[in-house]
C-alpha cells in the first residue's frame, strides 16, 4: 500500500471511511507518524500528562500506543472499528472495535482513563455526535489530548471540556483538553 500522506488523503476522500479501511486497514500506516512521535513525546514532556491507564482512541496501527509505551504508561487500551489487524501486529494486543457512535452511546460507560489521547481522528466525526461523543469521553476521563492536521474540531465549553493548552509542530496541532467541573 502506498502511504504516501497525499495518495492516502485522495483514497481517503473518494471512497470514504468504511471503503478505504475496509480495503486497506488491516496494513495501515499514519505516513505522518514521526510528527505525531514527536508530538506526543513533547506533549507529555511539557504537560506532565498521566499515563497511568489510557486510552487511544481511533488507535490506527498503533503509533499512539508505541510511543507512550516508551514514554513509561502502564497500560493502554486502543479502540478502532477499521483496523484491528495492523494494530494487533505493531502493537502485540487486541484493539476494540468500538466507532465513535458506539462511544457516544455510552459503550464505555464505567471505564476509567488517565488520559485519552485522539490521534488524526477527530475532526473526521460528524459534528452532530460530538457533543454525546464528548460529554461520554468526560465521563471516563479528565483528559483529553488531541493530535490533529487541522484546526478542527474546536470544542465548545458546553460539551464538557475546557483547552488547557496546546502547540503546533510541522503543521500537527497538539491540544489538551479538561474537563470542566460538574455541577
Amino acid at each position: 500500500m502506498n502511504t504516501d500522506g497525499e495518495a492516502i488523503r485522495l483514497r481517503y476522500e473518494e471512497l470514504g471511511a468504511e471503503a478505504y479501511y475496509a480495503l486497506f486497514g488491516s496494513e495501515y500506516r499514519n505516513p505522518h507518524e514521526h510528527v505525531i512521535t514527536e508530538v506526543l513525546r513533547e506533549a507529555v514532556s511539557r504537560w506532565h500528562l498521566d499515563l497511568t491507564h489510557a486510552l487511544d482512541l481511533a488507535c490506527g496501527s498503533g503509533e499512539v500506543t508505541l510511543v507512550l509505551r516508551e514514554l513509561g504508561a502502564k497500560q493502554i487500551d486502543g479502540i478502532d472499528p477499521f483496523t484491528g489487524e495492523a494494530y494487533r501486529a505493531r502493537t502485540g494486543q487486541q484493539a476494540e472495535t468500538f466507532n465513535f457512535e458506539q462511544i457516544a452511546a455510552g459503550v464505555l460507560a464505567g471505564r476509567r482513563y488517565s488520559l485519552i489521547v485522539c490521534s488524526f481522528a477527530m475532526h473526521l466525526i460528524e459534528e452532530s455526535w460530538l457533543p454525546s461523543l464528548l460529554f461520554q469521553l468526560g465521563e471516563i476521563s479528565d483528559s483529553l489530548l488531541i493530535l490533529t492536521p487541522h484546526k478542527r474540531p474546536e470544542l465548545k465549553a458546553e460539551w464538557g471540556w475546557a483547552l488547557n493548552d496546546e502547540f503546533v509542530f510541522e503543521r500537527v496541532r497538539a491540544r489538551l483538553y479538561q474537563t470542566q467541573t460538574k455541577p
